[in-house]
């Protein structure tokens, strides 16, 4: 077998219960749902570590986040330089190394192991203010100029994270409400943070007058994940075009989600809650992933690395603590994945979470400045919203819980050679409300 080209598509804050493949009620990414159906879906894909910097740095060590020790995004620590680096292990076994991205403003080692850094954003004065169209303005003539030579991708896509501007050639979608409508107070809460202040006086003022309705804004959010999945198609078509298909291992993934106005959090990505921490995950190797395949079992962002050197025939580090799941991708086992996840916060909130498929445990290492309570307890089949704690009713099963959270982190910091949590030691990250 020849070695895939291998191109992962990942669009930051889009979370996976927006997507029509994952059932949302809306038709927001029949690109993405073309590729799952050509390929593989994982039904449970969940963020080791909140916000994009854990959560990537998570997706290129193939560690979960005590292990590597990003915890927070722009935060204290540092990645080691010995660390294990997906895109480097490409470029030593001979692959051709891009990335469309701009991480690398950021923190250093998310340019390690390219051979081409493109960064588009550069020309912004918001680097995150950059479309999924002048992102594949540089990607779509890179692939087809290395096409004749192995080559690993990566596409770092923002057009879901705040500020929302879709462009208007999809204003018309997903809405047919009053966004001005003076009675709509849905947004009332919102006003009265400091985020919300912002918002008011720069992207959600339209001509002197103010969006009310949080429904808008999730349309606006439908909107824009409409806009990167006609991107993400623009992508799969030359690859196509250029006979790549059975070449080319096509991942899409989302980083981390986003509460619309969930939990009375308004367009932010904090809270450890499915909202948040459920992403997409969708793959396409066409004669090597069976069309079709759904994944059930748990999975998360340290799976990927060892997942995509298992398929490409490389050795996986031994320090990768993630589980490859090519065998399920494969139909070659139906054994894999996780019963339960582990997942980390230093943003505005400092919190650990255990996830299982019945129930979610959420530890805080400083309370937050929201009266949340520093335990939180959700039987997901029950309450799959995660609007009822019941951490107080049901201590038979938060304090096991609790037990194996923390003996978790002991034995994982042990393994690592640390003697302290580091979401405890580095805390919280932001302070506006």
């Amino acid at each position: 077998m020849n070695p895939p080209n291998v191109v992962i598509l990942a669009v930051d804050t889009m979370r996976a219960a927006n997507l029509s493949c994952y059932g949302y009620h809306r038709q927001t990414s029949p690109r993405i749902d073309r590729l799952a159906a050509q390929g593989a879906l994982a039904e449970n894909f969940y963020c080791a570590g909140l916000p994009t910097h854990p959560s990537f740095t998570s997706l290129i060590t193939g560690q979960h986040p005590i292990t590597h020790g990003i915890v927070s995004h722009a935060g204290k620590n540092d990645l080691d330089v010995n660390a294990p680096v997906l895109a480097r292990s490409f470029l030593q076994s001979g692959y051709v190394t891009g990335a469309v991205d701009n991480l690398l403003q950021h923190r250093v080692w998310f340019g390690r192991g390219y051979e081409f850094y493109i960064d588009p954003s550069q020309r912004k004065f918001l680097s995150l203010d950059v479309s999924c169209d002048e992102l594949n303005a540089r990607v779509l003539p890179w692939i087809r100029q290395n096409k004749d030579d192995p080559f690993f991708l990566f596409v770092h896509y923002w057009d879901p994270h705040w500020p929302l501007h879709p462009p208007e050639r999809y204003r018309h979608l997903f809405y047919d409400g009053d966004a001005f409508d003076p009675n709509n107070h849905s947004l009332d809460a919102y006003w009265e943070t400091t985020m919300g202040a912002m918002s008011r006086d720069t992207w959600l003022r339209f001509d002197d007058r103010v969006v009310t309705d949080a429904d808008y804004i999730e349309a606006m959010y439908d909107q824009e994940i409409r806009h990167v999945d006609d991107g993400i198609g623009q992508v799969v078509d030359t690859i196509d075009e250029l006979g790549l298909a059975e070449d080319t291992l096509i991942l899409v993934i989302g980083d981390h989600g986003e509460n619309i106005t969930e939990h009375n959090i308004y367009v932010e990505h904090r809270g450890l809650y499915d909202t948040t921490l459920h992403v997409p995950f969708v793959c396409r190797w066409e004669g090597h992933i069976p069309a079709g395949t759904r994944v059930t079992p748990m999975l998360q962002h340290h799976d990927i690395a060892p997942t995509l050197l298992e398929a490409a025939g490389l050795d996986v580090p031994f320090d990768m603590d993630g589980e490859s799941v090519w065998p399920l991708l494969s139909g070659q086992s139906t054994e894999g994945g996780r019963d339960r996840v582990f997942s980390c916060e230093c943003s505005w909130q400092a919190k650990w979470s255990l996830r299982t498929y019945k129930y979610k445990f959420i530890l805080a290492r400083v309370t937050d400045r929201w009266g949340v309570p520093d335990r939180e307890l959700y039987d997901l089949e029950a309450d799959p919203d995660e609007l009822n704690n019941i951490a107080l009713e049901r201590p038979d099963i938060a304090g096991p819980m609790e037990d194996e959270l923390e003996g978790w982190i002991r034995e994982q910091l042990a393994m690592s050679g640390r003697a302290v949590d580091p979401v405890a030691e580095h805390g919280v990250r932001f302070t506006w409300d």
